[in-house]
């Protein structure tokens, strides 16, 4: 079969599918576009590492799912995307753990990143995990889960084939996007209101993934060039935005790694269902619109001053005797990626950072996951998790030595 439509543009049309839907369910995410985009417009003229047009079309997602069959699906629905697992992160190492190991979908070729960058972080529960279930939780966790069905089959049928013959026809891109994209859409089913509960108790994101029978977008993040004033401005609005931006402090030297930052969860109306099997309406508060802005990438010996300079008490304050003041000298020291090494081109930034990510589940919950005080005897690693999903799993290091060269 000839594909007409090539994987490139099958991802272009399902981050835009996935950027209504969520701004139809979550209005402050529009809010927080239009934001973006100004802000963009009035800071090109400075420049910024990747063109106006690929950082404003630019968006990351995030989902959670609760076990290794699920995140398989997930693989396979993504890698029609021309989405790839990169990396491997584990947020129960966070000084807020969150009970999930993930990994980030994303395009791994330079040319596809420029023709869009759509990437999906996507955690998984850590039911294994003692810390944070007992093994009477887990039992009944795995058996929820196992019960369910996040994906249909004949879904990741089709993304399968679509992969093997690298597109689709126009008709079969139409149904196949359409399709993708419900699947994250936010079920209107009755939530079970002790089972929900249960989970909270535990964590909040451990009942956001096995507190319900679907999965959905949990946030969506446009890319900015000034997160600063990206965040004054929202301020303006009204409009409550986190206590603070996750990443490396704002300085006048060249941009590292990544920042980010959300407005708070909102509460959404939701329906429950009772021990009385009635159901009644009510709301949760687990969705938020994030925003980022990507700097250069770091190589490891530059990723090691960066560790070093966020353990400081004042980050910023320190930061410029950590790192350099200009890109020739970051090249020239070796401490991040530019292409041919020449310092006038960069190369963005394109995963995550665990405290990071962590920092924004937490700013966007009500109280922290109850780690208990025993041992973790859980085989969670990137090792495991590239074995269980089938999928190589991509060392950034890797994609960043070869954009640069």
């Amino acid at each position: 079969m000839s594909a007409h439509v090539h994987t490139w543009e099958l991802r272009a049309r399902f981050a835009a599918a996935l950027s209504d839907i969520y701004g139809a369910e979550v209005p402050a995410y529009t809010t927080l576009v239009e934001v973006s985009a100004a802000v963009n417009r009035d800071c090109a003229a400075a420049g910024g590492l990747g063109s106006l047009d690929r950082v404003t079309a630019e968006r990351h997602g995030a989902i959670r799912v609760g076990s290794a069959r699920e995140l398989a699906d997930v693989a396979d629905l993504f890698a029609a995307f021309g989405m790839y697992p990169v990396g491997y992160y584990d947020l129960r190492e966070a000084a807020a753990p969150v009970p999930v190991v993930s990994t980030a979908f994303r395009p791994v070729d330079a040319h596809d990143l420029e023709r869009n960058p759509f990437r999906v972080f996507t955690s998984m529960l850590t039911t294994a995990d003692a810390r944070f279930f007992s093994p009477d939780l887990r039992a009944r966790v795995n058996r929820f889960i196992d019960g369910r069905t996040l994906f249909d089959p004949a879904l990741i049928a089709d993304a399968r084939r679509i992969t093997a013959n690298g597109g689709a026809s126009p008709a079969e891109a139409d149904a196949f996007i359409a399709t993708a994209t419900a699947a994250f859409a936010l079920s209107r089913e009755p939530i079970d209101r002790a089972w929900y509960e249960e989970l909270t108790a535990v964590s909040a994101v451990a009942a956001d993934i096995a507190g319900v029978r679907s999965t959905h977008i949990n946030h969506l993040t446009p890319r900015v060039l000034d997160i600063d004033e990206l965040y004054r401005r929202m301020s303006d609005r009204g409009i409550t935005m986190t206590d603070a931006i996750q990443g490396p402090p704002p300085w006048d030297g060249p941009d590292v790694l990544l920042r980010q930052t959300s407005f708070r969860a909102l509460s959404e109306p939701r329906r429950f269902r009772d021990v009385d099997g009635g159901v009644t309406d009510g709301s949760l508060r687990v969705r938020f619109g994030e925003v980022e802005a990507r700097g250069v990438a770091l190589t490891p010996a530059g990723r090691d001053r960066y560790d070093a300079a966020m353990a400081q008490p004042d980050p910023a304050a320190t930061w410029g005797e950590y790192f350099p003041a200009t890109h020739t000298e970051m090249a020239t020291r070796g401490l991040a990626y530019y292409r041919g090494g020449d310092p006038a081109e960069p190369v963005v930034y394109e995963d995550f950072l665990p405290a990071s990510a962590a920092g924004i589940f937490r700013s966007n919950l009500d109280q922290d996951a109850a780690a208990a005080d025993v041992d973790d005897e859980s085989d969670y690693s990137l090792d495991w998790m590239a074995g269980a999903i089938g999928h190589h799993i991509h060392d950034p290091y890797d994609l960043y030595e070869k954009a640069a060269r």
